[in-house]
């Protein structure tokens, strides 16, 4: 019935039945053929903020549930709901902020505010937030802790609760104090990621640089700009980035790129700083010109820009929209729009928007093809948090996502 698929194909759907049953089976099957064409983009956008509030339901709205994942997790050795994630649940709180502004929509505002104050409750006492997800044993995460912040700060603009203001000083406190001399976060690194210098956490840095916007705090807009610093000293003449990924530096993902990218420039902007600017300019001319036509990007880059992936990694797709949208603001430059609307495109189109299974409905899995090594038969929390951001500024117009 399925012989007439191509080899990598019809070996992922032998794979998936094999690894995770029908439901993983079903899913490579559907991907093993082009993507459908998407719906308008204002449907993508509210199928896409059911999920997330699925994901915060399954978890008793104590956090947003990881993932959604169609076989045994390995680390997890459950399938279905994941458990909460606090990294990501703190930079999905600006994001349904803006939701419930741009659709009306009270409910996401509650979440969001229910969201912050969770964060707020599980804070380590030092002022950390722990890596991993809840079912992991607490540990300080530099990169968790940076994202975090976005939320808590939103929500304490929103709501004007002083203990959400207060969980994001001790958060801003002790990443100015875990940071080394020469930028780079080596005490709190990530016990789930290899140990380096993790140029992504650029986008740490921009949560200092917020909050150093908001408080005149000296510290922290110094640590901002000694992490972008070394950013832009691992940065290639082609705008590449090297010491930027969570496993294989040599070939970094989209997703840790475009972190990389959307870091630098939105410091930039924060502090006035126009080389930081250039940086991600570069970066992300780069990547532009090996966008596909139909807007797919390889999950993985080479130093010279060659793709070392076959599949797309969906949320660098989304993240890259959000930095071309922002680009597009500041250049007047309509090409950039193109490139952020192809973008999000292929992104729905590979959403699946018209199944009961809740947990698939309104997802985005981690790869395209689902079988992609990137969250590998996953729907992930942060893709889908990225493709709201990128679909609110397909129907707003302007950029979103630029508070985290």
């Amino acid at each position: 019935m399925i012989t007439h698929l191509p080899r990598a194909a019809l070996e992922a759907v032998r794979y998936a039945l094999k690894d995770g049953g029908g439901k993983a089976a079903r899913a490579a099957l559907r991907d093993a053929v082009a993507p459908r064409a998407p719906r308008d983009f204002s449907t993508h956008l509210k199928e896409t903020v059911g999920w997330l509030m699925r994901a915060h339901d399954a978890t008793g709205r104590k956090g947003v549930a990881r993932s959604y994942s169609l076989r045994k997790h390995r680390r997890y050795q459950v399938n279905g709901w994941l458990p909460a994630y606090p990294e990501t649940t703190g930079y999905i709180i600006p994001t349904l902020f803006e939701v419930a502004q741009v659709l009306g929509l009270e409910e996401a505002r509650v979440r969001a505010c229910e969201m912050a104050r969770w964060e707020a409750e599980i804070q380590m006492e030092d002022g950390a937030v722990r890596g991993g997800t809840v079912a992991d044993p607490p540990s300080p995460a530099v990169f968790n802790t940076g994202q975090v912040m976005f939320g808590l700060m939103r929500a304490a603009d929103q709501t004007k609760d002083s203990k959400l203001e207060q969980a994001a000083e001790r958060a801003a406190r002790w990443l100015v104090a875990a940071q080394d001399d020469d930028g780079v976060w080596r005490r709190g690194a990530s016990a789930f990621v290899k140990q380096g210098g993790h140029v992504y956490n650029v986008r740490v840095a921009w949560a200092l640089a917020l909050w150093a916007r908001r408080t005149n705090e000296r510290d922290a807009e110094q640590a901002a700009r000694r992490s972008a610093d070394y950013a832009l000293g691992q940065q290639n003449e082609l705008g590449w980035f090297a010491e930027n990924c969570l496993e294989d530096e040599a070939r970094p993902l989209l997703h840790t790129i475009a972190y990389a990218i959307q870091g630098a420039l939105e410091i930039g902007l924060v502090l006035g700083e126009q080389r930081y600017v250039d940086a991600a300019r570069r970066a992300a001319q780069s990547l532009a010109r090996v966008q596909r036509a139909d807007g797919f990007i390889a999950g993985r880059f080479d130093q010279k820009w060659q793709p070392a992936a076959d599949w797309c990694c969906l949320t660098g797709n989304s993240q890259m929209a959000l930095v071309w949208d922002r680009l597009a603001e500041i250049d007047g430059k309509a090409d950039w729009r193109e490139h952020a609307d192809r973008a999000a495109r292929f992104v729905c189109a590979t959403q699946k928007i018209d199944v009961a299974d809740p947990g698939v409905r309104g997802g985005v899995a981690g790869s395209f093809p689902i079988w992609g090594s990137y969250g590998c038969y996953e729907y992930l929390n942060w893709a889908a948090k990225f493709a709201v951001d990128a679909l609110l500024g397909r129907v707003t117009g302007r950029a979103c996502g630029t508070n985290g």
